[in-house]
């Protein structure tokens, strides 16, 4: 945000280079997180790995309910690296002196379309690319002629809802991150630096809840393309 005070802005001033680094800074983060959980595996983990496991542990579950356990692993790497790299954009911002790189469309719109074109590449690949584009519309046992024109409706109105994805996962994150910013610099210019404590602890649990629902429909959408008549 022009003219809020932010640690690298008074290096980088507030331009395109302000969003850059926070955007390297948030990448160190979570390069440090990784390394500082792998760097000595135990058997029984303790700090950084446990904290780690636990994630991971809760990104299976999470897409287990969708998916099933095997593609909830297959997945898993996918899930769990954006939603690592979410978490510290969002929560990287609730630090007075520092902003959210999710609070810019550009990062949730690249996000949304890896999300986007991941999720197609895999659809295409587990069903074929005529069977995938095909079970796009579902028109059940009807007349020849009736299907036809269905089919001339339907197509371009799923085509369009694929579509709409893109902008409903980028400007979904992008949305909720801004207006908390602009929420807490706005709380830190009335009150007391003491007085936002609860503030900012909703703030928070925004920042993992807006991560979670990122995470989960990516889990969603990948179910939607490689479902062949499966139960999950």
């Amino acid at each position: 945000m022009e003219g809020v005070f932010t640690y690298l802005g008074a290096i980088f001033g507030h331009g395109q280079m302000l969003f850059v680094s926070h955007l390297i800074l948030v990448a160190i983060i979570v390069l440090l997180i990784a390394k500082m959980a792998t760097k000595s595996l135990r058997a029984v983990p303790g700090g950084t790995q446990n904290v780690v496991e636990a994630f991971l542990g809760g990104v299976i579950a999470m897409g287990r309910d969708v998916i099933g356990e095997e593609h909830a692993r297959k997945y898993l790497p996918l899930v769990a690296t954006i939603g690592l790299f979410v978490l510290v954009n969002n929560l990287i911002g609730i630090i007075p002196g520092f902003e959210s790189p999710t609070s810019n469309i550009n990062v949730t719109l690249v996000l949304a379309l890896v999300v986007f074109l991941y999720y197609n590449y895999e659809g295409i690949k587990a069903q074929g690319a005529f069977n995938y584009f095909k079970n796009f519309v579902h028109l059940g046992e009807m007349n020849p002629i009736a299907k036809f024109a269905m089919s001339l409706l339907m197509y371009p109105i799923e085509f369009v809802s694929h579509l709409s994805r893109i902008i409903s996962l980028s400007f979904r994150l992008f949305g909720n991150i801004k207006g908390d910013d602009l929420f807490l610099w706005v709380l830190l210019m009335l009150t007391p630096w003491i007085i936002p404590i609860t503030p900012l602890i909703l703030l928070t649990f925004m920042a993992f809840l807006q991560t979670f629902v990122f995470m989960i429909l990516t889990y969603v959408y990948l179910a939607g393309a490689i479902a062949i008549e499966e139960d999950h």
